[in-house]
């Protein structure tokens, strides 16, 4: 299980997740891109910036949620212990820009 951090373009928005497959959910990110009913697509936050893996989904659950009440200062800092240029990792996970058709994976 992966714990993950978004964000969008100009870096100015932070979603937390977590996930089984986390190729597959930052293509589902993508393409959900702009839609109002998710806050990672209303936000267009499918830029990877970090990740963390766990052994099991209880012990990730529980990592989310503990970073979902950091600050976003704290959240920064521990981006860039990780990823200090704050690059976008998603092709380091997956081809990218994903193709828009999920099935072809």
């Amino acid at each position: 299980m992966t714990v993950y951090i978004l964000t969008n373009f100009k870096k100015t928005t932070l979603y937390i997740g977590v996930t089984n497959d986390l190729g597959q959910r930052l293509i589902e990110h993508y393409l959900s891109r702009g839609k109002k009913s998710s806050f990672a697509g209303r936000y267009h936050c499918y830029y990877l910036l970090y990740y963390e893996n766990h052994e099991s989904p209880m012990a990730a659950i529980e990592r989310e949620k503990e970073l979902k009440k950091w600050r976003r200062e704290k959240k920064e800092q521990l981006i860039d212990t990780f990823n200090p240029k704050r690059l976008f990792l998603n092709s380091d996970i997956t081809p990218w820009p994903p193709e828009n058709d999920l099935k072809s994976r």
